[in-house]
């Protein structure tokens, strides 16, 4: 790794953790007992209801049971009269009307539930997602023109066309009607359509702007709804309660996908739909949830012949918030990204079992793909960064490829921004490698923000620079040329450094509040449950465990995870580090540490246990101490002073032969460069000796003055080793620093 001041601090930084307990509110213990008895809930499930702002058992229980939620009236939509109008036109006329979503799970979602219940409502409806590789985001005048040519009267956008002015301004010369229906931010300029349902709106008066865009069409279905109920004279709640019996699912999954704040609307939306996705009554859902249920259903043989039809045996999952944005979209999402978006939307229009099972497993195939090539170009990306950023000057991390996926950029974009604690812009110009380069080569980005840099108001900065930009706060998508590329790069970090200021790049991670492990219990992981939906606003539970002793580390997963067993006041609880290869991992059993983490609750032959799903670690403040006690104690003993051979500082044969066993052993797979305290980690479960760090360094240095290791230190403490073959026996005895470092022990009885 280089260490020039240009990458001076290219090491992702370490997050620090921020605390919620106690809230603003000033809530004591005492009332914190007192909400705890109320409710006859655990103290901290009580404390996670104070941090959300619940600190009286009335309020606590309508949030448990969401009872103070209303939806909104539909028509507080600005537009929302005309769009019903027209479309109520376009079906009773029996116009060829056209739904035109985007690719990722929200726009999926959302053209499944409009055309379902336009097809329910007997009209004749299509859709067009256009291709992520092929057309990019949003309308195109070459889909326009198909749709054209095939005889569209009205298209109907979703989760889309905001900004697509000369779209739709081209398509009214054609002939062909426009409602568009969206949510993401709004220029100045609306498109002339016949109505632009969006509750961004700069005229809005709606009192939630947070939908998604499944959720914006699942109130035009409503005002559809309620227009006919009034006309046939039935109460508004009844056909409110039937839209949300039919399509809740749905909109509950684009919700959760599009990370869309779970208050007000949104969370009883989402409440309703995960009941309703439970249930499973919608045969291409429930065969999705089965395939992404199923055991390794991330892992296909290579012999596999393909995907199976026949129906797999797995137990139910229990449908979460959780289970839906990690295990259900992603497979949505893939389709989009990697493949056509349209095999998700037949997935959930189909009625037929066999079908809807065998597009479940391909869309899981799909996004084994994408997993892989994910992987591929966060590791390029990672690369670049460390070679080419300027830490020191920008504050927005701009790279693009020839090669990469541009419908992968995105998440990969997400992984830099988190691992960082930047804003990150990914651009890819496909399809280009080999070729000519030519200023002119477009290149399609996708980006992702961090708080306290609107990234939508940060393109706008550059708009001269850009074909087309838009998107949200935090995550937006552009298209730049590739001459444009240094200038935009140039453009947007002078914006940054005057909008983003060192806080808000801070890598933090927020927690509820600090626990002891007897409080960890099944009782107390089942009672989390209460709380769901939940995402943001109403973020997973995490917690901070100060001080545990690792008393077991176990790779897993061929190395790529790591099962922990951990320790505190008597108890012990497993640990899991997912995503944490065992080669990297910088501590070993006996080592003290803080963890947080979120609680989860396992279960393998119908057995129920509590285990931690540990998303980041820090050494214990002791530990940290030692650390530095370690290394001052070195300083001490290599300018010459004494040391007791109870402080088992020299090194013997057997200890010598444990480092460079497995150091050879962990080059020759290509792990080659190690911070000291990892080293130590991974010699000391190798072998049956417990080396120190003080012992560790002089092992080292020892090695390397006698030629046995080439080592190179990269910075403090941290080493890159090269394993240098010689025929010759080396005498270590000859070592002229072993044979000082003998010297210097007082009481040396060897």
């Amino acid at each position: 790794m280089s260490t020039n001041n240009k990458n001076s601090a290219t090491n992702p930084r370490q997050k620090c953790w921020r605390l919620r307990y106690p809230p603003d509110a000033g809530v004591s213990e005492t009332d914190i007992v007192s909400l705890a008895d109320s409710l006859g809930l655990r103290p901290l499930t009580a404390k996670l209801l104070a941090n959300r702002g619940y600190t009286t058992p009335e309020a606590a229980t309508a949030f448990i049971r969401n009872e103070t939620t209303l939806l909104h009236d539909p028509f507080l939509l600005r537009d929302m009269d005309a769009a019903v109008a027209r479309i109520g036109r376009g079906m009773a006329d029996g116009e060829r009307i056209v739904i035109y979503g985007d690719y990722d799970v929200d726009g999926v979602t959302a053209v499944s539930t409009l055309y379902l219940y336009l097809q329910s409502r007997g009209a004749d409806v299509h859709y067009y997602i256009p291709s992520r590789s092929g057309e990019g985001y949003g309308l195109s005048r070459g889909a326009i023109d198909r749709l054209a040519a095939e005889g569209a009267q009205l298209i109907i956008t979703v989760d889309t066309g905001i900004t697509a002015i000369d779209e739709t301004a081209y398509a009214a010369s054609l002939g062909i009607d426009m409602v568009i229906t969206d949510h993401h931010e709004c220029r100045p300029e609306l498109p002339a359509a016949c109505a632009v349902v969006n509750p961004r709106r700069p005229d809005a008066n709606y009192p939630f702007c947070e939908l998604a865009g499944v959720g914006v069409v699942f109130k035009l279905i409503c005002a559809l709804e309620l227009t006919r109920a009034r006309a046939e004279g039935e109460a508004d709640i009844d056909a409110v309660r039937r839209v949300c019996r039919e399509y809740a699912d749905l909109t509950a999954i684009g919700t959760i996908a599009d990370v869309m704040p779970l208050r007000d609307e949104n969370r009883l939306i989402v409440s309703l739909g995960l009941r309703l996705c439970a249930e499973q009554r919608r045969v291409g859902l429930a065969a999705l949830i089965e395939a992404a249920s199923a055991p390794n259903s991330d892992v296909r043989p290579a012999s596999a012949p393909g995907p199976s039809t026949s129906k797999p045996t797995v137990k139910r999952k229990k449908i979460t918030s959780g289970f839906i944005g990690f295990s259900v979209a992603p497979r949505i999402n893939a389709a989009g990204r990697i493949a056509n978006a349209s095999r998700a939307v037949e997935l959930f229009l189909t009625e037929d079992e066999q079908t809807a099972r065998a597009l479940a497993l391909e869309l899981c195939d799909i996004n084994r793909q994408r997993q892989q090539e994910e992987n591929k170009i966060a590791e390029q990306a990672y690369e670049m960064i460390e070679a080419e950023h300027d830490f020191a000057h920008d504050r927005v991390i701009v790279l693009a490829h020839n090669d990469w996926h541009q419908g992968i950029i995105g998440i990969v974009s997400s992984r830099v921004t988190e691992k960082y604690g930047l804003p990150s812009i990914l651009i890819s110009f496909d399809g280009k490698s080999g070729l000519e380069e030519d200023p002119d080569d477009p290149g399609k980005g996708s980006g992702r923000s961090v708080k306290g840099l609107n990234l939508v108001q940060a393109l706008t900065a550059c708009d001269d620079l850009l074909v087309k930009f838009g998107g949200h706060e935090l995550a937006a998508g552009l298209t730049v040329t590739r001459g444009n590329l240094p200038a935009f790069r140039e453009r947007i970090n002078a914006y940054a450094r005057e909008h983003l200021d060192e806080d808000a790049m801070a890598v933090a991670l927020d927690a509820e509040c600090e626990v002891r492990m007897p409080e960890l219990t099944l009782e107390q992981a089942s009672e989390l449950y209460l709380l769901e939906p939940y995402g943001i606003s109403n973020p997973v539970p995490a917690f901070v465990l100060r001080d545990a002793e690792l008393a077991r580390v176990t790779a897993i997963g061929g190395g790529k995870h790591i099962r922990l067993s951990v320790r505190q006041d008597g108890a012990v609880l497993t640990a899991m580090c997912f995503g944490q290869p065992a080669a990297s991992f910088p501590y070993s059993e006996g080592d003290h540490v803080d963890l947080l983490f979120n609680l989860d609750i396992n279960e393998y032959q119908n057995v129920k246990t509590v285990q931690l799903i540990v998303r980041d670690i820090h050494p214990a403040e002791g530990h940290l101490g030692e650390q530095a006690r370690a290394a001052q104690r070195y300083e001490e003993i290599r300018a010459g002073g004494s040391y007791t051979a109870e402080e088992d500082f020299c090194p013997d044969r057997d200890d010598f032969a444990q480092v460079y066993t497995t150091i050879r052993r962990e080059c020759r797979i290509g792990h080659d460069r190690f911070c000291l305290r990892t080293l130590g980690a991974v010699v000391n479960q190798a072998g049956p000796r417990r080396i120190n760090p003080v012992k560790l360094k002089f092992i080292v240095r020892i090695l390397q003055e006698m030629q046995v290791l080439g080592v190179e230190e990269l910075s403090s403490d941290r080493y890159l080793f090269n394993i240098t073959f010689n025929s010759t026996k080396i005498n270590l005895e000859k070592s002229s620093i072993l044979r000082r470092l003998r010297a210097q022990c007082t009481d040396r009885t060897k």
